[in-house]
């Protein structure tokens, strides 16, 4: 069983729960439809999730196809690295997990292209004409959004269009960075 914290509020002892006569264990996290859940709903962990199945993914590419032309490599890239899977979801979380997320992207294409470590990633990712690691997240979060607003579950519409919840602060932040919680 996963309790959530309630912010910085210490837990009390809880009392074992069974279920049909069996004690169930107590953990701290767990991985749900692929994402991973956290007992403080930070999502650092979740964030780590998705970075190294990122390198897992280019690293395989960069082996498998180092032979394609450029157009085959960008397809492959597209297709095998930039679905971020439940990253919609993400808005509790640290400048350097995401960051570190934004750098294995652009390294995994640089790396695929054969291109100079060095070599700047927006002009990297404008040349190739694909998304960057930004675009692709802030489109991500518009379809989300989109997708909840436009749901015949009453609930999931009226949390989309409520523009004082986390998700929508969080949302607005990554379409407009000058965006400051009125918090």
């Amino acid at each position: 069983m996963l309790i959530f914290r309630a912010g910085n509020k210490t837990l009390p002892i809880v009392e074992p729960v069974t279920l049909g006569g069996v004690a169930l264990s107590r953990v701290s996290s767990v991985k749900y439809l692929g994402h991973i859940l956290t007992e403080t709903l930070k999502d650092d962990a979740d964030i780590e999730r998705e970075r190294r199945a990122l390198a897992v993914r280019a690293n395989m590419l960069i082996r498998r196809f180092a032979r394609c032309t450029v157009e085959v490599k960008k397809t492959l890239f597209m297709s095998y690295c930039q679905s971020f899977y439940t990253c919609s979801l993400w808005i509790n979380y640290t400048k350097r997990a995401y960051s570190a997320l934004r750098v294995q992207f652009n390294n995994g294409f640089r790396m695929l292209l054969g291109l100079s470590r060095f070599c700047s990633a927006s002009g990297m990712f404008a040349e190739a004409r694909m998304d960057d690691f930004y675009a692709i997240m802030r489109k991500r979060v518009a379809s989300q959004t989109n997708r909840l607003r436009d749901s015949s579950n009453s609930l999931l519409a009226d949390i989309a269009s409520r523009l004082d919840s986390p998700f929508a602060r969080h949302w607005a932040s990554l379409h407009c960075p000058v965006y400051q919680d009125p918090k």
